[in-house]
């Protein structure tokens, strides 16, 4: 029998966690799901994220600096947000007149699983939820034989070139976009 390593996909993008630029990365996150054929992700996955980055805007100091990491392995897809503030956030009962505090409850309630860790010595936390995601299926080429899928390609640009937003703003360009193929 021949084995193959298990198919993944990832994509990092560093920004600094601020509201113009949390839009800005859920349309990077819904990108690249529907260039990695997980159409039906999307719309959980932005809210998922969208969640985790504004707990970082919103509790994290001074430091706005993050990193979201989406990766692909078999029929799981993680998604995480690792910042540099070494508190770990707290799922609260909000009120029902509260307008915040339901952020970690949602992702809860929209994923398979969800998670925090600290990260080692105190340098921040990485904060995470997966969703169940088909695994890849081979396509059929020409004349019936098995053709595997093309590999995602390294993202060279900027996510606002990606997107084909204006690059000539340094304010609206992530810090660092990587995709590395599967």
């Amino acid at each position: 029998m021949i084995s193959h390593p298990a198919p993944s996909r990832h994509c990092a993008v560093e920004f600094q966690a601020l509201p113009s630029r949390i839009g800005q990365v859920r349309r990077i996150v819904s990108a690249q799901l529907r260039y990695w054929h997980l159409p039906h992700l999307v719309d959980t996955a932005a809210l998922g994220v969208t969640e985790l980055l504004a707990n970082v805007h919103r509790h994290t100091g001074a430091d706005k600096q993050c990193t979201v990491e989406i990766v692909l392995l078999w029929d799981r897809l993680t998604v995480s947000v690792r910042d540099h503030d070494p508190r770990l956030p707290e799922i609260r009962s909000a009120g029902s007149s509260a307008t915040s505090g339901r952020g970690l409850a949602l992702v809860a309630a929209v994923s398979e699983s969800w998670g925090m860790r600290a990260q080692q010595g105190g340098e921040g936390k990485v904060v995470w939820f997966t969703l169940p995601a088909p695994p890849p299926r081979r396509c059929l080429g020409g004349a019936g034989r098995a053709v595997r899928p093309a590999p995602a390609p390294e993202v060279s640009a900027t996510a606002a070139e990606a997107l084909g937003a204006d690059v000539g703003t340094p304010a609206t360009a992530p810090d660092r976009v990587s995709a590395v193929p599967g």
